[in-house]
């Protein structure tokens, strides 16, 4: 009796590896990953068919189908202020993404101390509504400030809503919370982790970080509510990154997602704005991109790779974490080869290794194109930035990896104003000044080895 059952499993662990194997073939699916989640399956089953079940969703149709889409087509003009020569507007437009718009005051901090304090009193400034999206809700002295100033403002009669992420938020306890919601304020969890709920995943990440104020008023960028990214004093240890603060037209689309995804989480509709921003005095122009497996196809990476090909000049990238795909990186080392300015600007050493390992292989590959590849050894670098030529910069929560370009949810400023442009590239340009130029290490079996499989794992990351 005990054999019959032991090949009955034995048999319908075979089936069903040979059905996901069949998934995984039939999914469109980065190369890379499609093979490495092959290799998981049919090498090592016990392993790689529960990891799969639990993390091998990209684009899932039932995300999709219950999660309202973001945009309805936009075709609103470019402002007339500049012309229509960036490909990555249409690129991003092509994928339903909301057009470009002017009329907006918009202030970049580079300093988590900064960025602290004007968040604070942005959110103090609140008379009707705060929704806050973040990854990480720090169980620290930065995370209980943003839940004291919540609650505070919740006591007095402001809407107050905070979305986390399952995941990155995973140890921050609902005690943690507990005085914003005894105050009357909602708190919201993106996807839980473990499939004990209606909606879940393992793998599907809400990284997305924003702020939007009475409507009116919003912040994205890279920095998580932690003291690791941000705080009243300097710290030794804090990572350097960067927000972008705004007022103006594009505040409705970094709403619109706030909605769509406070809906998804929690089944509670928001109702959306009737009438659109009113411009600023200035006429700043910038454009709202998202990511993730609420938006068709892969409109942000389609968009990086345009913008990159349309350089002229310059191409200059700041991300923690440097693991692309082909057509990114074949795009990079053609412009480096076609003699542009094409500068990669890393950490020295990442807070995660095996990202670190697995993007040499790439940097590699540039380096003999040409391309310049900076180290910065003073620290974390988590600043997501990119400038190309003296026509756009980029800003945000994506970065350069697989897993922002295909699998989290992300959220991107892209920036057509000279002044935003040019104080990007002066950071980046500082930055450089403090960093080491990387050189490939010579090369030996085992450290190819351990790039060659960091790499193969990178997309399951």
């Amino acid at each position: 009796m005990i054999y019959v059952f032991e090949h009955f499993v034995a048999v319908a662990g075979f089936l069903l590896a040979f059905v996901l194997l069949t998934d995984v073939l039939r999914k469109n699916r980065h190369p890379g990953g499609t093979m490495a989640w092959a290799l998981a399956i049919v090498l090592i089953p016990y392993v790689g068919v529960p990891l799969y079940l639990l993390l091998g969703g990209r684009k899932i149709k039932r995300v999709r189908r219950v999660k309202t889409e973001l945009y309805a087509n936009d075709t609103a003009p470019f402002p007339s202020t500049i012309p229509p020569q960036c490909l990555a507007d249409r690129a991003l437009r092509s994928g339903i993404m909301p057009a470009p718009r002017g009329g907006h005051t918009i202030s970049v901090h580079f300093s988590g101390e900064d960025t602290f304090h004007e968040l604070v009193s942005l959110l103090e400034d609140a008379k009707e509504s705060i929704h806050i999206t973040t990854f990480i809700l720090g169980h620290d002295e930065v995370g209980r400030a943003i839940v004291d100033v919540l609650a505070r403002k919740a006591r007095e009669g402001v809407q107050v809503r905070l979305l986390l992420d399952s995941l990155g938020s995973l140890w921050t306890r609902r005690g943690f919370v507990r005085p914003l919601i005894d105050a009357g304020g909602e708190v919201g969890h993106f996807l839980p982790v473990l499939p004990v709920r209606r909606r879940w995943s393992a793998n599907l990440r809400n990284h997305r970080k924003l702020v939007v104020v009475d409507e009116q008023s919003a912040m994205v960028g890279g920095m998580n509510l932690s003291t690791y990214f941000m705080g009243p004093t300097p710290k030794a240890e804090r990572f350097l990154d960067a927000s972008v603060f705004l007022k103006g037209p594009a505040v409705q689309d970094i709403q619109d997602i706030f909605r769509s995804d406070w809906q998804f989480a929690t089944d509670h509709e928001l109702e959306p704005l009737n009438e659109p921003l009113p411009e600023t005095d200035s006429n700043r122009i910038v454009q709202v991109a998202a990511s993730g497996p609420d938006v068709p196809d892969d409109i942000m990476h389609d968009a990086l790779v345009c913008a990159i090909m349309d350089a002229e000049d310059r191409v200059w990238i700041v991300t923690p974490y440097f693991v692309p795909d082909e057509p990114l990186l074949k795009a990079l080392c053609l412009q480096a080869r076609m003699g542009r300015d094409v500068r990669i600007v890393l950490p020295k050493v990442s807070n995660h290794r095996i990202p670190d390992w697995a993007r040499r292989p790439a940097l590699r590959r540039l380096h003999r194109a040409g391309a310049r590849i900076e180290t910065y050894p003073r620290g974390m670098i988590h600043a997501k930035l990119m400038v190309f030529d003296d026509v756009l910069a980029v800003t945000g929560s994506p970065n350069l990896d697989m897993r922002s370009m295909y699998l989290n949810f992300e959220i991107a400023l892209f920036h057509y104003s000279p002044e935003e442009i040019q104080a990007i590239a002066q950071w980046i340009d500082g930055i450089g000044t403090q960093s080491d130029e990387w050189t490939p290490a010579p090369a030996t079996l085992t450290n190819d080895w351990i790039e060659g499989l960091c790499k193969l794992v990178s997309p399951l990351l």
